[in-house]
């Protein structure tokens, strides 16, 4: 009875995660063929002591270079939004992280704050995903604490497509020109205009281009940009779990054009999370004080919205889905 006792201690000592008393941070460059290396930030548990570090316009409490504390981890890679960086989701990265998950985010080259010369070159960004997987799962120094069979996506805008793509999504460009004659108000559709982009020319992309990465077994999505261009053909092979987020008062990306288009398409009902109040950059983390007077429409809510508020339930949010899909 002793060693049945002692058999049933060990196991659910193995059965339970493990969580570490902080969080692990390192900033990488990693090859990515004949293009420019990309930069990855990673944050993962570790037992070494935590200070606070500057990470952008933001702070974050973390132990930089520190070793991974656990094995058998799962990984989480995130894309960030249009013009943006690794560091735009790094509250949830950190929250991943405490949880027992490595989050591994990258800045997605010709798609960021400092070079935005790629930006409708959109079939990059999956490949770029894809090769951070190979990058985490063999070529990190510490890939051997992680857990190949449990990888999951998280994406905001951009981003969002993003992992539908990696998810097994493939948009129909050929559907921005007839949206943007429709709605040349809408700020996508604006913002074309002002760049001198004609919407009808990036339809010319071949359905080969888009790189899918079967190794990702769960996404979370949050308004995702170009929703109108995935049908339900185009959605169909989305066969993981997906958790979808929508923000009410989203002018940026109106209803029902994107969140709504992607959630009726896709070929299971996704777990939909609407966030009453809420603007599209309200997924993004409460703003720094420089961030907020050089970028005020990024950093600004409705009245009423508390950002940090929302951002602690979101990202347990997030954490409780990873913990369910990712077994």
């Amino acid at each position: 009875m002793r060693r049945f006792a002692i058999l049933v201690i060990l196991l659910a000592g193995l059965a339970a995660p493990a969580f570490a008393a902080n969080v692990g941070f390192e900033e990488v460059k990693i090859p990515n063929g004949p293009e420019a290396p990309l930069t990855v930030g990673i944050w993962y548990p570790t037992d070494v002591a935590a200070a606070e570090h500057a990470l952008g316009d933001a702070t974050q409490s973390v132990a930089p270079q520190a070793p991974v504390a656990g094995h058998g981890l799962p990984l989480v890679v995130i894309s960030h939004g249009g013009g943006g960086s690794y560091e735009g989701h790094y509250d949830t990265a950190l929250s991943l992280a405490r949880a027992g998950f490595v989050a591994a985010a990258v800045s997605h080259a010709g798609d960021t704050g400092k070079d935005e010369s790629r930006v409708l070159q959109l079939w990059l960004r999956p490949a770029q995903l894809h090769r951070l997987v190979d990058y985490m799962l063999g070529e990190w120094p510490q890939h051997d604490k992680l857990d190949a069979a449990r990888v999951g996506a998280f994406g905001f805008s951009n981003g969002g497509f993003t992992v539908l793509v990696a998810a097994g999504g493939i948009p129909d460009l050929s559907l921005m020109g007839p949206y943007c004659a429709a709605h040349a108000d809408h700020d996508l559709c604006v913002t074309l205009r002002q760049a001198g982009v004609d919407p009808r020319l990036v339809a010319n992309v071949a359905p080969g281009v888009w790189i899918h990465d079967p190794r990702i077994k769960a996404i979370v999505v949050a308004a995702p940009a170009f929703g109108f261009a995935f049908d339900r053909a185009g959605l169909g092979n989305v066969r993981v779990p997906v958790q979808l987020w929508s923000a009410a008062a989203d002018h940026h990306q109106p209803p029902p054009f994107y969140d709504d288009a992607v959630r009726v398409n896709l070929p299971e009902p996704p777990e939909y999370h609407v966030v009453a109040n809420a603007g599209h950059y309200d997924f993004l983390p409460p703003c720094g004080t420089h961030l907020s007077k050089v970028a005020p429409g990024i950093c600004s809510s409705l009245p009423g919205f508390d950002r940090a508020a929302f951002h602690e339930q979101f990202n347990a949010d997030i954490v409780r889905f990873f913990n369910d899909t990712l077994r």
